[in-house]
């Protein structure tokens, strides 16, 4: 049993019971099912706040200028970013995880352990763009050493691996033209399948963003799709063409409209989850 699986046993109430309560039912759970639910999740809450308490401090040394010379300031962020990895993954892998023989979380824990994740994802992208805006780093993708984006945890949901990164601000879907769609999420995307016979297994990767669709420097439509290349042909065995493409062309495809209003990488999440299973509910059907 991993590490994951371990802790992931620990959060299953004694009882069983993986239904209740969801957020607005708080009501219907006997106080001490949340309390015993708040006790198991209060070490993972201890990290969080420790990771926060880290941001902070960082923070005060960049307004302060705290006994870090120039170069020390460009590292702090990106070694930061690499030590909240694994708790990203864990937030993620914890709450979304799930397969045929794993008993669901309790909706309570699921929701906490996203908003733990949402908590930590908004207080990075704060202190990244705070650290821009004094010079230590780039967000701009154009430039080859710039930090536009960041991991923020992998999860795997019946046979879909997802790897998911935030923007810190949305990105030009292009960067060679404007082509007025801006990222704000990607989703490296792989579907696991057993080949025939169960002798081993077959791997499809392809990538998913979250685009804004910009009007007049406003954002005014947010959309789930995916980068399909135009040129060179994916599929030509030509090299020549690959050698000679400086840029390779594309367009952005639609999958799902998700509104006006921003979700956040949570919700987002969950919208191309749900897009995903509906895709391989519906190819089973067809098969």
């Amino acid at each position: 049993m991993t590490d994951v699986e371990a802790v992931y046993e620990e959060l299953i109430p004694e009882n069983g019971d993986t239904a209740a309560p969801s957020a607005g039912e708080d009501a219907h759970c006997a106080p001490s099912c949340l309390k015993m639910m708040d006790e198991k999740l209060h070490p993972i809450e201890e990290q969080l706040q420790y990771l926060l308490n880290k941001a902070d401090e960082f923070q005060t040394q960049l307004i302060n200028r705290y006994r870090l010379q120039s170069e020390g300031f460009a590292r702090v962020v990106p070694t930061f970013l690499h030590t909240c990895q694994p708790y990203f993954t864990y937030l993620e892998s914890t709450a979304r995880n799930s397969s045929p023989d794993r008993t669901p979380l309790p909706t309570y824990i699921h929701t906490r352990l996203l908003q733990f994740s949402e908590q930590l994802c908004s207080r990075l992208e704060q202190l990244l763009i705070m650290y821009a805006s004094f010079g230590y780093l780039c967000l701009e993708e154009e430039n080859p050493l710039c930090i536009s984006h960041f991991c923020i945890g992998q999860c795997q949901v019946d046979n879909i691996r997802l790897s998911i990164f935030r923007y810190c601000l949305p990105s030009p879907f292009l960067t060679s033209t404007d082509s007025g769609l801006y990222k704000r999420m990607r989703w490296n995307v792989e579907r696991v399948r057993e080949t025939e016979g169960g002798e081993g297994r077959q791997e499809e990767k392809k990538e998913r963003g979250m685009e804004g669709t910009q009007v007049d420097r406003a954002v005014t439509m947010w959309s789930i799709g995916q980068w399909v290349q135009t040129y060179p042909d994916p599929e030509t065995e030509d090299i020549y063409e690959w050698v000679l493409c400086t840029v390779p062309q594309g367009q952005y495809r639609e999958l799902l409209c998700l509104g006006e209003e921003e979700p956040s990488s949570c919700i987002a999440t969950d919208c191309l989850l749900e897009l995903l299973l509906s895709q391989t509910s519906s190819n089973a059907r067809t098969t």
